[in-house]
């Protein structure tokens, strides 16, 4: 499986409270998301609101993207949600 991610601009969701993004697998667009709670905790978004938390995602994008693609890899390919407590598990947590 060939993982990649588009240069589409990320989307906000004010329902969900999320980042939504596209990621590519094997060349198809799968839509993936991060909850404004893990951009919060862990990429230090200010609030929920749109501005702060696409801000987030672009300053965590590379770090995002790289535990996308490692639950991609696990999930064969399926549509993800992160959530905060993935960014905690041991081996995801920044050095």
């Amino acid at each position: 499986m060939h993982i990649t991610f588009a240069d589409e601009a990320p989307v906000f969701d004010g329902d969900d409270l999320a980042i939504h993004f596209a990621a590519l697998i094997d060349g198809e667009p799968v839509v993936c998301s991060i909850t404004a709670e893990a951009l919060e905790d862990h990429f230090g978004a200010k609030s929920p609101r749109e501005d702060d938390l696409l801000e987030a995602y672009e300053r965590g994008a590379a770090r995002i993207r790289a535990v996308c693609a490692e639950v991609l890899d696990d999930n064969g390919g399926q549509p993800a949600v992160l959530r905060s407590g993935l960014f905690r598990v041991a081996g995801l947590e920044p050095e």
